[in-house]
C-alpha cells in the first residue's frame, strides 16, 4: 500500500483544489494495481477544512499540536500501521502533478527529493520572483527539501527515525537523517509541485518565511500562527 499524508492547518481556500490533483495522481495508470491511502492531519483547524475534506471523501484524523514535524510523524505512522510500503507528503496548499505518485515509485529509490514552483508571484513582485528564480536550482541533483514534495519508503522512513517533531525543517532533519544511514536519495527536477506564495504563511523558517527574506526592506512581512508546511532551500 502506499501512504499520502498531508498536514493541514486552516486551509479551506487551498484543500480542495490540492486533494483533487492527489486523487488524479492516485489514478494514474501505471498504479492501477496499487492500493492508495490518503490521509489529511487536520491540525488544529477552526475553519471549514474538515467538512471539505469530509465532503470529498478523504479520510483525515484531528490533531492539535500546531506543530508540523508532530503533524507529519503522526499521520505516517498511521498509515505505516495500515500496511503503507511506500510514504508521499505534500502541503494542503499545493498543486501536484497526474504523474507525482507514479514517478516517485518509479524511480525505485530509497527516497525522493522534488522540486517546487510557486503559483504566482503576484503578492510578491518581480523583485522577488528574479531573485528566487537565480538561487533556486531546477536540475537534477539539486539539493532542495520540500516537505511538499518528498517520498520515501517505509523502511528508509523507520531507518531514519520518522520526522522529528520540530516546528520548521522537519523535512531537512528528515533527510539528513536518510543521508547518515546511507540510503539512496533521488533528487530530481522532473516532477515538481505548484505551492502557494501567499503571505499569510503559517511557519517561521519555512517557505513562505523564506519568500518573505527575500523581499525589500521595509516591506510588510506576515506570519499566520506556528504551524509550518514547507522548507526553503533546504538548508536548515
Amino acid at each position: 500500500m502506499i501512504g499520502i499524508v498531508i498536514p493541514a492547518h486552516n486551509e479551506e481556500r487551498y484543500i480542495s483544489q490540492c486533494l483533487e490533483s492527489v486523487l488524479l495522481a492516485v489514478e494514474h495508470p501505471s498504479l492501477k494495481d496499487q492500493l492508495v491511502e490518503i490521509l489529511v492531519v487536520l491540525d488544529d483547524c477552526s475553519d471549514s477544512t474538515e467538512a471539505m475534506v469530509a465532503a470529498m471523501g478523504i479520510q483525515s484524523i484531528g490533531v492539535s499540536f500546531q506543530n508540523v514535524g508532530k503533524t507529519r510523524a503522526v499521520g505516517a505512522e498511521q498509515l505505516l500501521k495500515a500496511g503503507a510500503r511506500w510514504l508521499a507528503f505534500t502541503d494542503a496548499d499545493t498543486v501536484v502533478p497526474p504523474d507525482w505518485l507514479a514517478r516517485q515509485i518509479e524511480f525505485d529509490a530509497d527516497a525522493v527529493c522534488g522540486t517546487v514552483e510557486v503559483d504566482s508571484w503576484r503578492e510578491y513582485g518581480e523583485a522577488v520572483r528574479t531573485q528566487y528564480l537565480a538561487l533556486y536550482q531546477f536540475v537534477e541533483n539539486h539539493r532542495h527539501i520540500h516537505g511538499a514534495n518528498l517520498g520515501l519508503s517505509a523502511e528508509a522512513y523507520q531507518n531514519a527515525g520518522g520526522f522529528k517533531h520540530l516546528m520548521a525543517h522537519e523535512d531537512v532533519q528528515l533527510v539528513a537523517d536518510l543521508e547518515r544511514i546511507g540510503a539512496r536519495i533521488v533528487w530530481t527536477a522532473t516532477n515538481p509541485v505548484l505551492t502557494s506564495a501567499r503571505r499569510d504563511y503559517k511557519c517561521r523558517g519555512g517557505f513562505g518565511d523564506y519568500l518573505a527574506s527575500l523581499m525589500p526592506p521595509n516591506t510588510d512581512k506576515g506570519v499566520e500562527s506556528s504551524i509550518g508546511t514547507d522548507s526553503g532551500l533546504g538548508v536548515g
